[in-house]
């Protein structure tokens, strides 16, 4: 969704390319040798996030939704928990240090670091 900080876009060719090294406004594109439109394979502020559409398929299939880590605060993905509940068949979930700003949406919250909490709910959906 928000891109791999690893891969590079070229805005001239639109290829995505696996990066490691420096990239800078005379670096040459691999694909199209053209300089000056290598950036990083990211979404910035105000960009659409990338798979938007594969997302909403997912969500609308999910029967199990959960939001780990956010404030819920920034869209789209902030509504994500809405579009789940909407469907009506998945189960949707905050995992979160402390309640977001949307908490109320959510059918159940555990609250705690993620590093802690996800290993556990793994486990627990594993055991069935």
């Amino acid at each position: 969704m928000h891109g791999e900080l690893l891969k590079i876009r070229c805005t001239h060719c639109d290829s995505v390319l696996g990066w490691e090294r420096d990239v800078d406004t005379q670096t040459p594109c691999p694909n199209c040798a053209r300089s000056g439109g290598l950036r990083p394979h990211v979404v910035w502020f105000g960009e659409t996030p990338f798979m938007m559409e594969a997302i909403y398929e997912a969500l609308a299939r999910c029967g199990l939704f959960l939001s780990i880590g956010t404030s819920g605060d920034v869209y789209p993905a902030a509504g994500f928990v809405s579009l789940v509940r909407d469907v009506g068949q998945a189960q949707a979930v905050e995992v979160n240090l402390e309640p977001s700003d949307g908490a109320t949406l959510f059918h159940d919250a555990i609250y705690g670091q993620a590093s802690d909490m996800v290993p556990r709910i793994v486990d627990q959906i594993l055991a069935g």
